[in-house]
């Protein structure tokens, strides 16, 4: 049932035009659930841009066959990873709404109806996007939880930085409906990200003073599959980059009491890097070990003094080689244990 905000007579006249983004990397087992479910829409859209992000299989053929029936735009262009592929698109697009959809995700038929009508309220604060809950599923596109965002403690709307700052926002891109005019304001995604491209974009809206609306109804599936693009090294790799980035842009402030690395950052991002330490032990990454492993030190170093302790001291061993691999039957239960330390 939709939210009673949602349910009242404040409509200004017209619906807004939006654009469909869809970019397209290797995609051809999964673009064409994703399109169908555009085609579904109870609201059709106004643009429907896939963007060829460099794919080497038949992902693109497949989509250009499909534009000859269905109003749909292929553009091409090289590797670039998904920020640039959502930039390029919304680029040759000029609806004034954008509407993210990655290739292996689905849209419910009331996905852009439901996520429009906040638009359409007479509101003081102007929107920059608003989104909603997800349900989601598994490679096969089994049903594996409704309103998975329900079972995270977050806070929705997005209300302050500091929410913002202190764990992911988790605003999903297929989950959402952006305002234009904010998100050209912004810049668009940070095309030096390839993870946290997402994160990095809402809160930079919401810095910008625009206002967030959220509706806790699943408007879209999830996929999430250790092939998906949160698991791959590019990840891995764009979480330093953002973690860096975070420090750069919200340095301590000591006469405020405001210390953004020890008291939001750096506890935000460390039990990450720790599990990127562990997996690459399991699968025997020498390069990526060393790698997980400076950045464990570098995110402790920015900890709270306890987490700093604890990693002086767990460090020297760490470093012995084999000996963390040796450890590895016992991570499941050590990790429980380095959370307790670390508070």
């Amino acid at each position: 049932m939709a939210p009673e905000s949602l349910t009242d007579n404040r409509f200004q006249p017209g619906s807004p035009r939006i654009a469909v983004i869809i970019p397209l990397y290797n995609g051809a087992k999964y673009i064409g659930q994703a399109l169908d479910s555009v085609f579904a829409q109870r609201l059709q859209p106004a643009e429907i841009v896939v963007v060829n992000d460099g794919s080497t299989d038949d992902g693109p053929q497949f989509v250009e066959e499909l534009a000859a029936r269905y109003p749909v735009r292929l553009l091409h262009k090289p590797n670039g990873g998904q920020s640039s592929a959502r930039n390029f698109g919304v680029a040759h697009t000029t609806s004034e709404l954008i509407a993210l959809l990655d290739q292996d995700d689905i849209w419910y038929p009331n996905h852009l109806e439901q996520l429009v009508r906040p638009f359409l309220l007479n509101s003081e604060r102007e929107l920059g996007w608003v989104y909603s809950n997800l349900d989601e599923i598994d490679e096969a596109g089994r049903l594996i939880a409704r309103c998975c965002l329900r079972f995270l403690p977050l806070p929705n709307p997005k209300r302050d930085l500091f929410g913002c700052l202190a764990m992911d926002m988790f605003v999903l891109p297929s989950a959402s409906l952006v305002s234009r005019k904010a998100f050209e304001e912004v810049g668009g995604f940070d095309e030096t990200l390839s993870g946290y491209e997402d994160d990095d974009l809402f809160r930079r809206i919401f810095l910008a003073g625009y206002d967030n609306f959220y509706i806790d109804e699943g408007l879209a599936r999830w996929r999430i599959y250790s092939q998906s693009s949160s698991y791959s090294p590019r990840m891995a790799a764009s979480r330093m980059l953002y973690f860096r980035k975070l420090l750069s842009e919200f340095p301590d402030d000591p006469r405020r009491d405001r210390y953004f690395a020890r008291d939001f950052l750096a506890p935000r991002f460390f039990p990450a890097f720790v599990r990127e330490y562990t997996n690459a032990l399991r699968y025997g990454d020498r390069k990526a070990v060393r790698t997980a492993l400076d950045n464990l030190v570098f995110v402790s170093r920015r900890h709270k003094r306890k987490a700093r302790i604890v990693m002086a001291l767990v460090l020297p061993f760490l470093r012995i080689p084999f000996l963390p691999r040796t450890l590895l039957p016992v991570m499941p239960g050590v990790s429980p244990m380095m959370r307790r330390l670390l508070r």
